[in-house]
């Protein structure tokens, strides 16, 4: 089976500079990296087709020839006078495998001073302080940066010294077989420079532990499980790099009324048989005080009844959610002798025990518990 050209496998040109074949190399070793495609016989193919070719085309003598013979050149007895084969890795090969891994594993030198850690704050919140808003003062244990010796490190009027195992690269090589490995270094942590004199402050870590305070302001319609983000107001860098960020995550308080759905709020409002029944206009408590609820006539029990726009407003998109309330009949308790006569004459007027005209729901499930037994004794 014939192999695929060099320069389209690394999608280049044939007049492609050094920089323009590493920066090709790079992308497609990274996205066809067999750690990145586990169990990917495609993708590991891919990998060893790109590598192969970018070991060709970044060696001059070894590209010089492949443009004058193809892949002929590197076969068996072919090599006359080139000095190499096709499975010699040059040294230039070892650096871009290191900047590979570093770019794939977060070891690469320019990554190695990033901004401070993220810290997450839990905060509980009651319902009408997540559906109004509010304002709240937190107590954070973080590091700050040392403001004796800004963060450096190292003791005023001092400065830093080069690194003498990596002389100052902050990586270090190691050969493996053929390839060059390229390691951050253990004595400098990958700086490329060591704090000759710390800070007494810090004690050279840049940064000290401190007690921070912070307002927080919450903004209105939180929900449970939200997470606000504060930019900057996590841990400090270190050597005065960026802070990282403090995210405020939300936990919202159960209500003895209310319970919350998305944008819209529940709560189960009891009323009286006779109400019930009959129907009339009964007040129900809102966040924001009470508004009047008319119940229908011949109201059952678990029934929703809407109020719109008396929910919360969503931090999305400002749309207002509803109120809604869930009825229960309630039986009536402690009754007088004379609420018991009453109940008897109403329950004659019903047609007595047996009656169903008015009750079609218990007709309903009487007929169905009649056809069950039927059926059981066929």
């Amino acid at each position: 089976m014939s192999k695929l050209d060099y320069y389209e496998i690394l999608g280049i040109s044939k007049n492609a500079g050094d920089r323009e074949i590493k920066k090709a190399y790079k992308r497609l070793a990274i996205k066809f990296h067999p750690d990145r495609n586990p169990g990917n016989k495609y993708a590991e193919a891919k990998f060893k087709e790109i590598k192969e070719a970018y070991e060709v085309l970044s060696n001059t003598k070894k590209r010089n020839m492949y443009d004058q013979y193809g892949h002929s050149a590197f076969e068996q007895g072919i090599n006359n006078g080139g000095g190499f084969s096709s499975t010699t890795v040059e040294g230039d090969f070892g650096e871009i495998f290191g900047d590979v891994f570093g770019d794939i594993f977060g070891n690469n030198r320019r990554k190695r001073t990033k901004r401070g850690s993220d810290l997450q704050y839990n905060i509980e919140l009651s319902l009408e302080e997540a559906v109004k808003g509010t304002t709240k003062k937190i107590n954070i244990p973080t590091l700050e940066t040392c403001n004796i010796c800004n963060g450096s490190g190292s003791k005023p009027g001092t400065t830093y010294v080069s690194c003498k195992t990596c002389h100052g690269h902050g990586q270090i090589q190691m050969q493996q077989g053929f390839f060059t490995i390229q390691q951050t270094c253990p004595n400098c942590h990958g700086d490329g420079k060591i704090i000759q004199y710390p800070c007494n402050t810090c004690n050279g870590h840049g940064r000290v532990e401190t007690l921070k305070t912070l307002s927080i302001k919450i903004p209105e319609g939180v929900d449970d499980g939200d997470r606000i983000r504060l930019s900057g107001k996590g841990e400090a860098g270190k050597n005065g790099v960026q802070n990282g960020d403090l995210y405020i995550q939300i936990k919202i308080k159960k209500h003895n009324i209310f319970a919350r759905e998305n944008n819209d709020l529940y709560c189960e409002v009891p009323i009286n048989f006779a109400m019930a029944a009959l129907g009339g206009e009964i007040e129900v408590p809102t966040l924001n005080g009470k508004v009047g609820l008319k119940i229908p006539s011949e109201t059952q029990s678990g029934k929703l009844l809407r109020i719109r726009g008396k929910g919360v407003k969503s931090i999305r998109n400002g749309k207002q959610g509803d109120l809604l309330c869930r009825i229960i009949v309630e039986t009536p308790v402690n009754l007088n002798e004379k609420q018991r006569q009453l109940l008897k004459k109403l329950e004659l007027s019903f047609g007595g025990p047996k009656g169903n005209q008015n009750s079609p729901r218990s007709k309903s499930f009487f007929d169905g518990v009649k056809k069950f037994f039927d059926n059981l004794t066929r």
